[in-house]
């Protein structure tokens, strides 16, 4: 069996976190920033439950942890289940396996069906590539320009070379 523990990234308790699940026995440990609440998916969640294999174990400190929303959990519990894999959060210990899973998968769903839909993020346009350019020639790097304009820096990357071809 093999422990993989998952990790937001979101506050100084994630180091804290990625600590106590190496001393739960997690064999490996990934993090990832969270995505936003109407984006459920997670290329690092995605990629764990694509790998793992049956008998292993999804381990996180928290319920909360592992989704944004309690449908999003089943989903996971899921795609676990598929995989013949079982999840275990260390606070409060909590398992799938067994009759405690069956009572969790109970919980959660009674929670879903009345638990309101995550309101869909509006995407932001991305500003015009004058406005890019403009700072670059001011002077400013992407990673100042991205944080001035409220943008990723693969925004500033992808419109300053365009701007360039």
């Amino acid at each position: 069996m093999v422990r993989i523990g998952y990790v937001r990234l979101r506050d100084e308790a994630s180091a804290e976190d990625s600590a106590t699940l190496k001393g739960v026995g997690c064999h490996v440990v990934r993090a990832e920033e969270p995505a936003g609440p109407s984006d459920p998916g997670s290329s690092v969640l995605t990629a764990i439950l694509d790998f793992i294999g049956d008998g292993d174990q999804l381990v996180v400190t928290r319920l909360e942890h592992l989704a944004h929303s309690t449908r999003t959990v089943l989903e996971v519990l899921d795609r676990l289940e598929e995989k013949g894999a079982s999840l275990y959060v260390v606070e409060p210990e909590i398992t799938t396996k067994g009759e405690s899973g069956k009572a969790l998968r109970a919980v959660l769903q009674a929670v879903a069906a009345v638990e309101r839909p995550l309101p869909m993020r509006r995407r932001r346009s991305a500003p015009p590539a004058h406005e890019i350019r403009a700072l670059q020639q001011a002077g400013h790097g992407p990673v100042e320009i991205a944080r001035r304009l409220g943008v990723s820096r693969m925004t500033v990357w992808r419109k300053l070379k365009a701007a360039e071809a």
